[in-house]
């Protein structure tokens, strides 16, 4: 009978390890071979400058369907989206500023956009406010 852990194990493979270079080895434990793959040891990753910053684009499309956001939401749906728009163009021209993507233009257009947008919705409302106080000024002078 044997003791527990006294019987010797015979070998998983029939193959010669490898031959030691010389070097540290990146073999893993329980590897068969060190790895012959060379990792890659380049720049870090840039973007490519063809490509277009999101937030430029988001800026864009929220500032130009701004308008259309009242019909979704009476009163603040478009100035929800023309804010947004201004906030991601801002955003948007930082972060091309410092990655070198495409899409100034897309962004500065949409903060146009959204504060434009936000403007016109200034003036109405305080147009309908001068309306309503002539209208009731001109009511108590008829009273």
């Amino acid at each position: 009978m044997a003791i527990l852990g006294s019987r010797k194990l015979g070998a998983v493979s029939d193959l010669p390890p490898p031959p030691s270079s010389g070097a540290p080895s990146t073999q893993i434990a329980g590897q068969e071979s060190a790895p012959t793959s060379v990792v890659p040891q380049g720049p870090a990753y840039v973007p490519s400058r063809s490509s277009y910053n999101s937030m430029a684009v988001v800026s864009i499309i929220t500032g130009a369907f701004s308008v259309f956001g009242h019909i979704v939401i009476p009163g603040i749906g478009g100035g929800s989206l023309a804010l947004i728009a201004i906030v991601t163009g801002f955003i948007g021209r930082r972060e091309i500023r410092r990655t070198g993507e495409q899409g100034m233009w897309m962004a500065t257009l949409g903060v146009i956009l959204g504060i434009a947008h936000l403007a016109i919705i200034a003036l109405i409302f305080i147009f309908f406010i001068v309306v309503v106080f002539f209208l009731g000024g001109l009511a108590l002078l008829h009273h």
